[in-house]
């Protein structure tokens, strides 16, 4: 089972799931976020106004709250969390950088077994307590890979 907010360009994605070998659950990126928040969280559940009247929804319970419906999501603890940051050091603190920061900490701490994949390991004090953006509490391994592929998209433009 996959549970998405982007199926994205994957074509073995799309192979088992035409093939009918994968579940997938639809959800909005700001639900995924919250659902993972929360299972970092130690919240069971809880209610948004996202995905209210649509494929989001069905199968799951729907409350009224001050004249407005809203969908009971519950939170995500992935068995495992594969994580991405730039530097750890060797006790599992970490420091992300830019848009990493956005997912990768909440899907960290919610995980039960967290793997993270970075780029610079020092050692532990070597970092500004400051700095860290996630403490080594949530981190269970650490996978050192210096030199990474790094796929970025491109805009391309044709000449004037």
């Amino acid at each position: 089972k996959m549970i998405s907010s982007y199926v994205g360009e994957n074509k073995e994605f799309e192979r088992q799931y035409l093939a009918g070998e994968l579940e997938l659950e639809f959800t909005p990126q700001g639900t995924l976020a919250e659902k993972l928040r929360a299972g970092g969280a130690g919240i069971p559940a809880f209610f948004t106004r996202t995905g209210v009247g649509t494929i989001v929804a069905e199968g799951k319970e729907l409350r009224e709250f001050d004249g407005h419906t809203y969908v009971m999501e519950r939170a995500l603890n992935p068995d495992v969390a594969l994580v991405k940051a730039h530097i750890a050091d060797k006790s599992g603190n970490l420091v992300f950088r830019r848009t990493a920061r956005n997912f990768n900490p909440a899907a960290a701490m919610a995980g039960k077994i967290t793997v993270v994949e970075v780029e610079q390991i020092v050692e532990t004090g070597i970092l500004d307590p400051d700095a860290v953006h996630l403490p080594g509490i949530y981190v269970h391994r650490i996978v050192h890979n210096p030199n990474p592929e790094k796929r970025i998209e491109k805009r391309t433009t044709r000449p004037a």
